[in-house]
């Protein structure tokens, strides 16, 4: 966890703790499992809407779209449109975006590596 010694002189803004910082926006709106699959399906490569939605088994239209503005809203996903009929739009990461990538692609490997161990403890817990 963040110390308060690493935050001195940071804007309160920075703050994972304070209920009103920007930094706890930002992390409440990336930290949901569609916005981490979202950006998990798009890695290095730009897709499509419906590419899309056939990479995020189980994302419905809705949540599809919602997520997308908001990680554009947040920098995190570039959308293009093309000038065609009828209009193609694309979505790609930005630079920010691949850098949250990483964070993704570290828990979905924390994830595996105790797959195990974590349904043994279910298992255990819900005898």
């Amino acid at each position: 966890m963040v110390t308060k010694q690493l935050l001195k002189g940071l804007p309160e803004d920075a703050d994972l703790r304070r209920a009103d910082s920007l930094a706890r926006e930002i992390f409440s709106d990336v930290a949901n499992k569609w916005a981490l699959l979202i950006i998990e399906a798009l890695g290095d490569e730009t897709l499509r809407f419906s590419a899309l939605r056939d990479e995020v088994e189980g994302i419905s239209h809705k949540m599809l779209t919602q997520n997308l503005r908001m990680l554009e809203r947040n920098g995190l996903v570039e959308r293009t449109v093309h000038p065609t009929v009828p209009p193609r739009v694309e979505y790609t990461l930005t630079d920010a975006g691949r850098g949250l990538r990483a964070t993704v692609d570290a828990m979905c490997e924390w994830t595996h590596r105790h797959l195990g161990h974590i349904e043994a403890s279910r298992f255990r817990f819900d005898a």
